[in-house]
């Protein structure tokens, strides 16, 4: 039982913690119901212009589904990077290929109007 011991300790400090989380909270909080501001779209402190439930344009989607692959495309260059000198030249001529292609995605991208989102 007394390989246990820590485990205990742990939940129990894990306990008390959230415990005393969730009563200082309870008690520094505003006693008040907002219910009206609480209905209301969260917009970082800005009042909302438009409802919240409004339609985007499909292109706004396309925009950031090209972000997330190209973004995505980016994180390779990093073990590219770290590993850089074990690659030498052909590492160097297959980040250059990678490169090339993701410039070349990009062009054709911008030249089919695809960020034009406005």
């Amino acid at each position: 039982m007394g390989a246990y011991l820590p485990i205990a300790l742990f939940a129990v400090a894990a306990t008390v913690f959230a415990v005393i989380g969730l009563v200082a909270g309870s008690l520094i909080r505003p006693a008040g119901r907002d219910l009206e501001g609480k209905l209301e779209p969260y917009e970082c402190g800005v009042e909302p212009v438009r409802d919240a439930r409004q339609r985007f344009s499909i292109r706004f989607y396309i925009v950031a589904m090209l972000f997330l692959i190209f973004d995505v495309e980016t994180i390779f260059l990093f073990p590219w990077a770290v590993q850089f000198r074990q690659l030498a030249l052909f590492g160097f001529i297959e980040m250059v290929i990678f490169i090339a292609i993701l410039i070349f995605g990009y062009i054709y991208a911008w030249k089919r109007g695809a960020l034009e989102w406005v």
